[in-house]
């Protein structure tokens, strides 16, 4: 009876910490920018083994609506020496289409493992998804998804879209 409660204890909580992110809202002093992000004030949501993201939005209000989504990456215990001033990071989608940002290296050389990616259609990466992530530095390291962390980065990036 009790390996049996155990057994239902360890599975629910190992599905609350794959479940899906709540969204937190913040105005700024003059109301006319609203954020929209994932909460990751527990922890940030895993998109591959050794990489986590959080998905901002920020939408300004004025005469014309206007949003800008943004992908936070961070790469657990990465750091790598690179011979450039700048790394580039890809999420490339099943499509073959790359999402890309350049990270400017620190004085010292190293890349801390953190980027952000600017997302440009939201709505086009909820149809298609994101296959894997690729860090090219001194060597390029692959971050691999799975489908189920696909699904609920699918729902996560839905719900910053839709949040009010």
């Amino acid at each position: 009876m009790e390996k049996g409660i155990l057994i239902l204890a360890f599975l629910f909580v190992s599905m609350a910490s794959n479940a899906q992110a709540s969204v937190l809202k913040g105005v700024n002093e003059a109301g006319d920018v609203a954020t929209f992000e994932l909460d990751c004030t527990v922890k940030f949501q895993t998109l591959a083994k050794g990489l986590r993201y959080n998905i901002t939005r920020h939408e300004f209000k004025g005469p014309e609506l206007k949003n800008i989504y943004r992908l936070l990456l961070v790469m657990d215990g990465f750091y790598s020496q690179t011979p450039n001033k700048e790394l580039t990071i890809s999420a490339v989608l099943n499509d073959g289409t790359e999402i890309e940002a350049r990270k400017i290296i620190e004085e010292d050389g190293f890349f801390d493992g953190a980027c952000t990616l600017k997302i440009k259609d939201p709505q086009a990466l909820l149809t298609a998804n994101i296959d894997k992530v690729i860090v090219h530095a001194d060597k390029d390291v692959v971050y691999m998804l799975t489908e189920k962390n696909k699904a609920i980065f699918k729902k996560n990036l839905n719900a910053i879209i839709t949040a009010k």
